[in-house]
């Protein structure tokens, strides 16, 4: 089956199946443009997406029949989650780890990016509020931000995570 764009979320749709079968997937995997993989089920799965930038999210609806439906099921891994204190902090960090081009995701005013060892003693030496563990890696900020060397360059990371903080 050749799967060429998402159908929709499990939270926005109504699913009138006999049978959700899932197509679990390592964070890392979801911005992949072409992928083939095989479903709880044993289904193949050709994933073809055709425009630049599409990423699968968490219980997106890729197919969807009276006997069953696919839905993405992203798998927990281990993580490193920061806990900054206030939003200089947040900034700080998100800085010096966007710095480093490791990805990253926040969710509930923290910091996540996947678990490296040398990395977490680098923020435990920083004085990071941080702790080791098992979880899905869901909202990945977009890496794919202009941030031009002295150029004119519209908008930073820095600035995007500030602004996802702060309207909470």
């Amino acid at each position: 089956m050749i799967i060429k764009e998402i159908i929709g979320n499990t939270k926005d749709l109504s699913l009138n199946t006999k049978e959700i079968d899932l197509l679990q997937l390592d964070w890392f995997e979801v911005a992949k443009r072409v992928q083939r993989r095989h479903t709880q089920a044993g289904r193949e799965v050709s994933i073809k997406f055709l425009k630049e930038g599409q990423r699968l999210s968490q219980d997106d609806v890729l197919f969807m029949s009276e006997d069953y439906t696919i839905v993405v099921d992203i798998l927990p891994c281990d993580a490193i989650i920061v806990h900054p204190h206030s939003l200089t902090e947040m900034g700080r960090v998100c800085y010096e780890i966007g710095n480093k081009h490791l990805p990253m995701f926040i969710e509930n005013g923290e910091v996540l990016l996947p678990f490296e060892e040398p990395i977490y003693r680098w923020l435990l030496a920083s004085f990071y509020s941080v702790r080791k563990e098992h979880i899905k890696l869901l909202n990945m900020l977009n890496a794919n931000v202009s941030h031009g060397h002295g150029g004119n360059s519209n908008s930073s990371l820095l600035s995007k995570v500030i602004g996802l903080v702060s309207k909470e």
